[in-house]
């Protein structure tokens, strides 16, 4: 899934009153694909390890980590060009406070994962309906107001929350578990990227790959750390956390030196 979303540059209109800003979202590239899986891998991980390993109960890290997210979103929406570093790591503490709502309904307020699944599906699906209501585009090249950036935010947390009530459904509910899972969601990701490549919608076929990427990455992180004893490799979620996020930082480090090296970390598109 080499550039869903790509071939969308056409700019929507764009209400003459709001201020315009440049796009801060990256490029839909290899390296965008592979450091969202990973934060999605991690963002399961680590939201385990803060709740069972720390001992934190599920509410107080859903705090905590929410308070973490507000403040990066903060700093977020404040950047005046698309900087790697604030970008991803918003993406990584939404996806471990996705994590983190999902497990709080189930764990603690014993919902069901088909209804939350079910309930993260309508409430990402009307969050789609008012942004292009109100802005008549999905796209992410033509995120360049600040109401367009929140619609945005809002679509990625609830993507998030999603995915892993789905994943958690397929793999535990389901019985699917984490080998079979990981092979599930990543055939399924192929096959959008191949109707990508086949001329299909290019906004479409980038949201449906960007919910699944989150319960691959949650399988896959279930898969390394859970113990063998439910399936998995025994790994444990702080070995798998601190490696998934060595690579993330890694490429992040990479994308902002080619940036700077290219002038191309303030892309407007």
């Amino acid at each position: 899934m080499h550039s869903l979303e790509k071939r969308d540059h056409v700019p929507a209109a764009v209400n003459p009153h709001l201020p315009l800003l440049p796009n801060k979202v990256p490029e839909v590239t290899a390296i965008f694909w592979t450091i969202k899986i990973l934060s999605t891998t991690v963002g399961e991980t680590g939201a385990d390890y803060l709740t069972v390993h720390v001992g934190l109960e599920a509410s107080t890290t859903t705090v905590i980590t929410v308070g973490f997210l507000v403040a990066a979103l903060a700093v977020q929406l404040r950047a005046r060009r698309y900087v790697p570093w604030i970008y991803w790591l918003t993406v990584v503490l939404v996806s471990v406070v996705g994590t983190q709502i999902t497990d709080l309904l189930t764990d603690k307020l014993e919902v069901s994962l088909y209804f939350s699944t079910a309930v993260f599906a309508a409430t990402l699906a009307a969050t789609f309906a008012i942004w292009y209501g109100v802005e008549r585009t999905l796209s992410i090249h033509t995120i360049v107001t600040r109401r367009r950036e929140l619609f945005y935010w809002g679509a990625i947390l609830f993507t998030f929350a999603l995915g892993t009530a789905a994943g958690d459904l397929a793999t535990e509910a389901l019985g699917l578990g984490f080998q079979l899972g990981v092979v599930a969601f990543g055939a399924l990701i192929a096959v959008i990227a191949l109707t990508y490549h086949l001329g299909a919608n290019p906004v479409l076929t980038f949201w449906l790959g960007y919910v699944l990427t989150r319960p691959l990455g949650a399988s896959l992180g279930d898969l390394l750390s859970q113990s063998r004893t439910y399936g998995g490799l025994g790994l444990g979620t702080i070995y798998t956390s601190i490696g998934f996020l060595t690579v993330i930082v890694a490429l992040v480090a990479w994308v902002s030196f080619e940036g700077e090296r290219t002038g191309k970390t303030d892309p407007v598109r």
